[in-house]
């Protein structure tokens, strides 16, 4: 409503009054410029003050009623109303000039203005088809000329299109020419003439580029197909052939395939082959295709009639251009006759080691001519054999080192004989050559010693193992005897002991050995083969006897065979655990057949006693009473651990008291009294035990000095039994003594045993151990020297 009626007016009064000046105001401004950009001030050009201009209320119309421009009334400063694209207002014109009108309507007053829009340089050229097809005759001739597309480019002025450029090409260059209404457009010339054959097609890059800076540029790809023309004939690839053909080739077999080629393309490059100066025998004989080239025979050849055919082919294309060539047909023989070998001597068997021999001698042949009969001979590679050629085709065959018959006892020799004809024949002769054995090989035995073990109280000619020897040899040369060698130590009864089979190697004993008497023994095994000369090799035997539980245990203490009883005193105050005496028994045998265990048997009182199974130590299991008989006699079993067990038996006799003596034995002076007997103790008692244990005691001691005397002289001690005792002043030298038995002891026990210096009864006085005693307990303070002494060994003492 109120806008349009506005507008109407505005456009009757800008019809009805005339134009305020004559020349209208230009502004200028760039394409694609911001929008809000400052043009001019409105106010300054008309000569009007800022508030006169605001006061007149002023108004921008245009003819194309485009509201490209803004007035700010109050500052009268004219401002881009939107971002202008040159292109789409004009076009191509140039110079592109917006008109518009400055209305001023109190009082009413117009003026004219322009706006010029400048070109910037923002349309690259651009080709309608980016890609051009060109096709030219390989017959045109440098200079012609192609006209080509022309680019677009929308810029105006110096940012429209200015030239052309090609890629660089031995061929074209690129001309520019002026058309209508100052339209450029590219003709492509050519500087030389094409070559189909050389180069069939050819890509080029077309440039458009701009006046601007910096310049733009568009690209089209031009494509040019060389066309064809019937300027190149047939031509061979070789222009004479020569082939052979055997005899024998079968009908419609290929004898050779001729090849021509056409540089030019189409119907101006299809070739066909055909015979030229053909005779009547040429065409009776073969054929030839006349796509493919292939010479085929027609006929069966006969080498004896026609040895060679001279053949003229020619190649035609479809423009008539032609090329001939030669073949020229060789007909050869056939190798239809294979190699001969004659046998003149053979050598079936040599003998090895032996140098160079002869072992066949022969001759080769072949019925064939030429190349047919010439031949090769040869045998397996990797054999030590050599053939050696001689005048007119013999040939030797010998050895080339000495044979080892242990590595091969036999050669399979395969000589081989073959033309040089085409195909090949081959003839094939087997030879069987043995070597000889020779004596070259001592006999080995399985392992240089041997050890073997026999157990004592054997049969006599028990076997008791067997040597083994092997020799490489064959025959005489590999069979052995075998036989035992003097032993090195001359008291060695070895022919006594064992004998071994000279066949088999086997070994026997020839009679029962004895552990304790001979452990081990060794000796030395020879093993000889029956060549000539003889050889032979040795090994080395040990024999290792095992024990057996042959032995029974022996009780030392308590003497077993004694000609009074053994009777250990034991005092009435004794602890339990208190040592009474000590079993001392030893074992002949080895091993755990000498293990021996203890275990008491019988006794008066069964609980009072006990007796350590390892130790042999008889102790009291509980403290004494009155009602114990004073009289105890105990039955001890000693037993070793072999299969079957063996065992001893020993008694022991044990008398009850009240107390013992001192230390040391009561002087000669004084026999009735013994020293540190109780005030209470009955006299004559006491001298009639005293008096029965001294003898017993010296009996005992007597005894064991003597079994120690004779093992210490045995070892090499000790001249003679008497020198182990013997009287001194002040004393007797102590002797040691040893009761450790054979090792089957749970302890070992050493003494220093003395007679007593100044006695005149020949009592004996004992010393401390000189290793330490077992834990002894005992009550009274008058049990000393004598009752460690005692307990320990099982000795009485008084």
């Amino acid at each position: 409503g109120k806008v349009g009626k506005r507008q109407v007016l505005f456009l009757c009064v800008f019809l009805g009054v005339s134009w305020a000046g004559a020349e209208p105001l230009r502004y200028f401004v760039e394409e694609e410029t911001e929008r809000g950009t400052f043009l001019a001030n409105l106010a300054n050009d008309l000569g009007l003050g800022v508030g006169e201009l605001s006061a007149r209320a002023p108004r921008i119309g245009s003819d194309q009623n485009i509201r490209f421009l803004l007035l700010n009334p109050l500052t009268g400063d004219l401002l881009l109303n939107e971002k202008l694209d040159r292109e789409e207002l004009c076009g191509p014109a140039e110079p592109c000039v917006l008109p518009f009108q400055l209305l001023l309507e109190e009082p009413l007053e117009i003026f004219r203005a322009e706006l010029w829009v400048r070109d910037i340089n923002d349309n690259s050229p651009v080709f309608l088809h980016r890609e051009i097809l060109l096709k030219i005759l390989e017959s045109t001739t440098a200079g012609a000329a192609f006209l080509l597309e022309s680019a677009q480019d929308s810029d105006a002025g110096t940012n429209s299109l200015r030239n052309y450029t090609i890629g660089p090409n031995d061929y074209f260059h690129i001309t520019v020419h002026d058309g209508e209404e100052g339209i450029l457009y590219p003709e492509l010339v050519m500087d030389r003439a094409l070559d189909r054959e050389q180069v069939p097609e050819l890509s080029l890059t077309l440039t458009a580029l701009d006046g601007g800076s910096p310049p733009r540029s568009g690209t089209a790809l031009v494509h040019i197909q060389v066309l064809d023309v019937n300027d190149n004939a047939p031509e061979f690839v070789q222009s004479l052939y020569k082939v052979q053909v055997p005899e024998n080739s079968p009908v419609g077999s290929v004898v050779v395939t001729v090849s021509a080629r056409d540089l030019d393309a189409g119907s101006n490059g299809e070739i066909v082959y055909a015979f030229l100066y053909a005779t009547e025998r040429i065409l009776e004989t073969f054929q030839i295709n006349p796509a493919s080239g292939s010479l085929y025979l027609k006929a069966e050849l006969n080498y004896e009639a026609v040895q060679t055919y001279t053949l003229i082919i020619q190649a035609k294309d479809g423009g008539g251009l032609s090329g001939k060539c030669t073949v020229v047909v060789e007909v050869t023989d056939i190798n239809d006759n294979p190699p001969e070998l004659v046998m003149s001597s053979l050598t079936s068997s040599i003998k090895e080691n032996s140098p160079e021999t002869v072992v066949a001698v022969f001759r080769i042949r072949d019925r064939d001519s030429g190349n047919n009969a010439k031949m090769v001979c040869s045998i397996q590679a990797h054999l030590p054999f050599v053939l050696k050629p001689s005048v007119e085709n013999y040939y030797t065959l010998v050895t080339e080192r000495p044979l080892d018959r242990e590595s091969q006892a036999e050669y399979n020799i395969t000589i081989s004989v073959s033309d040089l004809g085409t195909p090949r024949r081959h003839t094939q002769h087997n030879l069987t050559v043995r070597v000889a054995d020779v004596n070259d090989n001592a006999p080995a035995f399985s392992q240089p010693a041997y050890t073997l073990r026999v157990r004592e109280n054997n049969s006599p000619a028990l076997h008791i193992g067997t040597v083994r020897a092997t020799d490489a040899d064959a025959g005489a040369n590999a069979q052995l005897t075998y036989s035992l060698l003097p032993p090195s130590d001359p008291h060695l009864p070895l022919a006594s002991l064992v004998a071994i089979n000279p066949d088999t190697g086997q070994l026997f004993a020839l009679r029962a050995l004895d552990y304790e008497a001979l452990r081990a023994f060794d000796f030395q095994v020879r093993a000889a083969d029956r060549g000539a000369p003889a050889l032979s090799s040795q090994a080395r035997v040990r024999v290792l006897v095992a024990d057996a539980n042959d032995h029974a245990p022996v009780v030392l203490y308590p003497p077993p065979n004694a000609s009074a009883p053994c009777t250990e005193l034991l005092p009435r105050a004794a602890e339990p655990g208190y040592l009474l005496a000590k079993v001392v028994a030893v074992d002949g045998d080895a091993g755990q057949n000498a293990w021996l265990s203890y275990r008491l048997l019988q006794a008066t009182e069964p609980g009072l006693f006990g007796v350590g199974a390892h130790s042999g130590e008889v102790r009291t299991a509980r403290p004494l009473s009155e009602r114990d008989a004073p009289r105890q006699r105990l039955l001890l079993l000693v037993r070793d651990h072999g299969e079957p067990p063996l065992s001893a038996s020993v008694p022991l006799h044990v008398l009850l008291v009240d107390g013992f003596s001192q230390p040391y034995l009561p002087p000669p002076e004084a026999p009735g009294r013994a020293p540190g007997a109780g005030a209470g103790a009955d006299e004559p008692l006491t001298v009639a035990l005293v008096g029965a244990l001294a003898c017993v005691s010296a009996l005992l001691v007597g005894a064991l000095l003597a079994l120690a005397a004779g093992r210490l002289c045995r070892r090499g001690g000790a001249a003679s039994a008497g020198g182990c005792a013997g009287p001194a002043e002040g004393g007797v030298p102590g002797q040691l003594l040893d009761v450790g038995g054979t090792g089957t002891l749970a302890h070992g026990y050493r003494y220093e045993v003395c007679l007593a210096g100044g006695s005149g009864t020949n009592e004996f006085k004992f010393l401390k151990p000189m290793l330490p005693n077992l834990p002894v307990q005992g009550t009274g303070s008058n049990i000393g020297e004598k009752e460690n002494f005692s307990n320990s060994l099982g000795f009485n003492v008084q």
